[in-house]
């Protein structure tokens, strides 16, 4: 099994493997020439984010500065917003619904690494998805950390840490994240 089998599928891996950097650095001259268009280069801007992303909605605007892993990890739906500073660690899936919108300063971390510090000193890291449903608002400053999946119509304060699952429907805030109530 390859690294990159490996990160893909939830196994521990080395990441900095050949392949995994070049796929990295591939995403990185995209973004690089992503985030110095011009303001007003937004069809330009969509097309190449389209071609970087695994699957994209027809309507979506992301506000640049935005970086990522590899890209081809990140699915986001229908009417996806993103404010500036959006920094999505894609080595597992990311799936972002429909209606989805992001404040300043949001962060997906699929990634993460070991507690022991001999794997970790070796370059072993692990990857978990992270699941976003529908008509979910995501405050600024927000950490969603790996494995994480968020229901649907579901608000997340500002700053928050988004450490455990939140379920449909409620308002969460805080670090760690909790379920502060529902919403009626």
């Amino acid at each position: 099994m390859t690294e990159k089998e490996k990160m893909l599928s939830g196994q521990p891996y080395k990441s900095f493997v050949q392949e995994l950097v070049e796929e990295r650095q591939h995403a990185k001259e995209v973004l690089f020439d992503f985030n110095a268009l011009r303001p007003s280069e937004i069809e330009k801007r969509n097309e190449m984010i389209k071609k970087l992303l695994g699957k994209a909605g027809k309507e979506f605007f992301i506000e640049p500065p935005f970086r990522c892993d590899y890209g081809y990890n990140i699915s986001i739906g229908e009417n996806f917003y993103s404010n500036y500073n959006c920094t999505i660690l894609d080595c597992a899936p990311v799936t972002i619904g429909d209606n989805c919108m992001f404040g300043p300063n949001v962060s997906l971390f699929t990634a993460g690494h070991p507690i022991q510090p001999e794997p970790r000193n070796a370059g072993i890291e692990f990857a978990y998805p992270i699941t976003i449903g529908n008509n979910v608002w995501i405050g600024g400053g927000v950490i969603i950390n790996p494995g994480i999946t968020i229901g649907d119509n579901v608000v997340i304060g500002a700053g928050s840490v988004v450490t455990k699952d939140i379920p449909a429907n409620v308002i969460a805030v805080g670090n760690p994240c909790r379920v502060l109530r529902e919403i009626d």
